[in-house]
């Protein structure tokens, strides 16, 4: 089992982790920085010291007041031969001090030997000790020797503990305010983190009246923005699903009683002319009414295929160019009968000659078939008109009729699957399935094209098809196609 570890101390451990890793690089850079200035004002003061030792080099009252102030300051000088005996100040015992050939060589070509580190001091006295030594040459270029000036190390050991004392405690110190900031500021982002847990939380219990308000400063914001946006959509989808249920369930009521009707008849008809109840003629005219049934019942059933299809993409369309009054005319045949029965006329304007879609022949033809008996079914006595035109990239196709047209409320829903102007389930005449012009929405989709709706309560309705078109081709293959 994996330890829970909260994202308020990953934040906090991972803000201390970053700021203390910058902290002891600061201070390491600073003890350097610090160390290495200390030695070289250590040096720079030797180094003002031995010169002016050198200048008092034959002055015996003044080497004595150098030697009394030094002394004050733990400093002690030397003056020493070209062979590195001591001169000065005197002492029991002869004393040479030990140079490196280097150092010894620098002097004698007149440089000065910067911070020395050594074990004894100027009197040859174990003791650890920095020291300067600066050359000693005359005025005609001769090398007379050096001076050295030093000072027991252990005191500038104690500028650099207190050095080091002083950064650590601004380390402390710091360590203490960084922490208190990792906590303010992992607090605030966890805050933030924790409305948006609240607000998932909500939404998955079903509640979609959630805003998370923000600005635009980081990701959070753009994160909560994101959410707003994904509960909107979730709650638009959940009353699209709402409503396309309730859909499906009237289609379902409504399909049950169309298939039901049929059925019961056909049922009826069979158990007639199974006992031999019917005789010739009335036996036909049965076997004509299960046709009819029949083909009903086939047709419900296809149009759902077909719808279902069409959603999944599992059609695939074989676009060529054709023209579109030939198309019109064959579909005007196919439908004169029905159109004839609602006594109505059906009327393909001049205006649709010479000009070609570019558009699935079968698929086009169903969606005209599909519009085309919208509108007789919405129209008695009436007239459907057709007409057309073309621009250099679209082709227009409208349909109009003098229906009892469609309210504002029927213009939104009649794409929707299912939906059927008169809802109720007796009656038939507004259409069997409510799925006839979903699929022409589908088809029109499929084709790049688009389909609006003009209608009004006693106006009629005028559907305007737009076709994109194909690019003109110059080929004697592409005209052979045209």
């Amino acid at each position: 089992m994996k330890m829970r570890f909260p994202y308020f101390y990953q934040l906090v451990v991972g803000f201390l982790i970053v700021i203390l890793v910058l902290m002891g690089i600061t201070s390491a850079s600073l003890l350097h920085f610090g160390r290495t200035q200390l030695l070289n004002e250590v040096e720079e003061s030797f180094i003002h010291y031995g010169e002016l030792i050198r200048e008092a080099e034959s002055d015996t009252e003044k080497l004595e007041a150098y030697n009394q102030m030094l002394d004050q300051k733990e400093i002690n000088y030397a003056i020493f031969d070209q062979e590195g005996w001591l001169q000065y100040p005197t002492t029991e015992a002869d004393y040479q001090v030990q140079l490196a050939s280097e150092e010894a060589q620098a002097l004698r070509n007149g440089e000065t030997v910067l911070l020395h580190m050594g074990k004894t001091d100027l009197k040859g006295e174990e003791k650890e000790t920095a020291s300067v030594y600066l050359p000693i040459i005359r005025e005609n270029g001769d090398y007379q020797g050096f001076i050295g000036v030093e000072r027991p190390f252990s005191q500038i050991e104690v500028n650099i503990r207190e050095l080091k004392h002083n950064i650590l405690k601004a380390f402390l110190l710091s360590t203490i305010f960084a922490i208190l900031i990792s906590v303010i500021f992992s607090y605030f982002m966890v805050k933030r983190v924790n409305r948006l847990s609240k607000a998932s939380q909500k939404v998955a219990k079903g509640d979609y009246d959630i805003y998370i308000d923000h600005s635009n400063r980081d990701e959070i914001d753009r994160l909560s923005a994101d959410f707003n946006k994904m509960v909107k959509a979730l709650n638009e989808w959940r009353k699209e699903v709402m409503h396309l249920e309730e859909r499906r369930r009237t289609f379902m009521q409504d399909a049950v009683h169309e298939m039901r009707t049929p059925l019961t008849t056909i049922n009826g008809l069979l158990e007639g002319l199974e006992h031999g109840i019917f005789d010739e003629e009335q036996a036909m005219r049965s076997i004509k009414i299960m046709e009819k049934e029949t083909k009903r019942l086939i047709r419900l059933v296809n149009e759902n295929l077909d719808y279902e299809n069409i959603q999944s993409n599992r059609i695939f369309l074989r676009k060529q160019h054709f023209p579109l009054a030939e198309a019109l005319s064959e579909i005007s045949e196919q439908l004169e009968k029905k159109a004839y029965d609602s006594k109505n006329k059906i009327i393909i304007q001049k205006n649709t000659e010479d000009i070609k879609v570019y558009a699935d022949f079968d698929r086009f033809k169903q969606i005209m078939v599909n519009l085309l008996k919208n509108a007789i079914q919405f129209t008695e006595n009436g007239q459907i008109i057709i007409d057309a035109n073309e621009t250099k990239e679209f082709v227009y196709i409208r349909i109009r009729d003098t229906g009892i047209g469609m309210s504002e409320e029927e213009i939104k829903n009649i794409w929707d699957r299912y939906y059927k102007a008169d809802p109720s389930r007796k009656n038939t005449k507004y259409g069997e399935s409510g799925l006839g012009l979903a699929i022409v929405k589908q088809l029109v989709d499929l084709h790049d094209g688009k389909i609006s709706v003009k209608s009004g309560i006693g106006e009629g309705s005028e559907f305007e098809l737009t076709f994109p078109k194909k690019r003109v081709k110059t080929t004697v293959e592409d005209e052979k196609e045209l």
